[in-house]
């Protein structure tokens, strides 16, 4: 069974922007924690890990392999090796965090946690918050909790990891052309349903690649060809970021499978007479 581990393919609004996976994929394979969170309820990498190890010992109790898919690196880093057991945030002081500016955050938090202020990008606005909101409220800074951790299932399951690091021009190149599809087949209708909404905009769902894209298209101030461009570009910066990640992050003994990807089926048939 598959297991989906993208955090943009856990929410029901944005099945095709987010190229979940299609009728036809779900036929041949059973598959879990796809669209099945609302984009106004945001999940957390804890909340995706807690479930994730609730279908992980469903799929084990039923005699049969789970499968993670998807490229959002901290989920499984905290399905794995756990999450830092910060405590619960004082809900009044979240709400002062994140009702003030990036700036502001980013200006209050310098004092308290020098080494967070100065490794952030100064725009992360979700990162900036989560720091200060951290050390406000607890008086510990965020590195520190992170020391710790609680919860992991690395060390009590067997794990046969692939990393996808295919050749970077054929990754560009079905970016490019897997956006401008994404167009073709509704992607503006679900951004415009979302929109229609009027959720908050520092949800992680309304901050899915191609929102704001395909937004400025809905809104005037892009053409389609314009907005098409802008959704290719926001992509292969983030396949990028993706791509680095994986790259270095995992541990050295993860197997990493650097060939194009034209055949799927024949690509795995390699790796399992490698294994």
């Amino acid at each position: 069974m598959i297991v989906n581990a993208d955090s943009a393919q856990l929410y029901r609004d944005l099945p095709i922007l987010s190229a979940a996976p299609s009728p036809a994929d779900l036929r041949r394979a059973e598959h879990r924690l796809y669209g099945v969170r609302d984009g106004a309820d945001p999940c957390s990498a804890a909340d995706w890990a807690g479930l994730a190890r609730t279908e992980i010992e469903a799929i084990h109790a039923a005699g049969r392999l789970p499968i993670l898919v998807g490229g959002t690196g901290l989920y499984l880093r905290t399905l794995l090796d756990g999450i830092a057991p910060v405590p619960p945030i004082d809900p009044a002081m979240r709400a002062a965090v994140r009702a003030a500016s990036v700036a502001e955050n980013l200006a209050a938090l310098t004092p308290l946690d020098p080494g967070a202020a100065a490794r952030l990008n100064p725009g992360d606005s979700t990162r900036i918050a989560r720091a200060l909101e951290v050390v406000r409220s607890s008086g510990r800074t965020l590195a520190v909790w992170q020391e710790q951790r609680c919860g992991g299932i690395g060390e009590l399951i067997k794990l046969d990891p692939l990393v996808l690091l295919p050749p970077r021009d054929w990754l560009v190149e079905r970016c490019d052309r897997r956006f401008a599809a994404m167009v073709e087949l509704g992607a503006l209708d679900e951004v415009q349903a979302l929109l229609n909404r009027d959720l908050d905009p520092d949800l992680p769902v309304m901050r899915a690649i191609g929102v704001r894209e395909l937004g400025a298209l809905m809104g005037g101030t892009a053409t389609r060809d314009q907005a098409i461009a802008a959704g290719q570009i926001a992509t292969r910066r983030y396949a990028k970021r993706q791509y680095t990640w994986f790259a270095n992050q995992p541990p050295l003994n993860w197997r990493r499978w650097t060939e194009a990807l034209d055949d799927p089926a024949a690509a795995l048939a390699l790796f399992d007479a490698a294994r």
